[in-house]
């Protein structure tokens, strides 16, 4: 059985591919500041995107980017703001969520992106 964190890297490995695929340019993985991680932030045409990935291996409890509370939410908003002072970034920006479901393989089963997925 994979542990949690297997789980999550996997996804996240699905997500950048994704997001490559679909002209995405990926800038940073990971990224951190103070309580908040950011797992993916990247940029399509002229819009910098900060990207929530959820991974599950099964959707009995849910689907996965119902674990995006208000809370997670506004720890993003606010690594967001930071990343963007640190770059001087200042024009237009979104919030994506990747949700995926691996099967026992750690294959994608379904995968669905949110975009625009944070009201602020």
């Amino acid at each position: 059985m994979p542990t949690k964190k297997a789980i999550g890297d996997k996804g996240e490995t699905y997500a950048q591919k994704y997001l490559r695929d679909k002209d995405y340019q990926i800038l940073e993985c990971n990224w951190r500041y103070s309580r908040a991680e950011i797992d993916i932030i990247a940029k399509h045409n002229d819009t910098l995107i900060f990207i929530e990935v959820k991974t599950r291996s099964y959707d009995y409890y849910g689907q996965p980017e119902d674990a995006v509370s208000p809370g997670k939410e506004a720890l993003i908003m606010d690594a967001a703001q930071r990343y963007m002072e640190h770059i001087k970034y200042d024009w237009q920006i979104r919030f994506d969520i990747i949700s995926i479901i691996l099967d026992k393989e750690l294959n994608v089963k379904q995968l669905k992106h949110f975009e625009d997925a944070f009201f602020y």
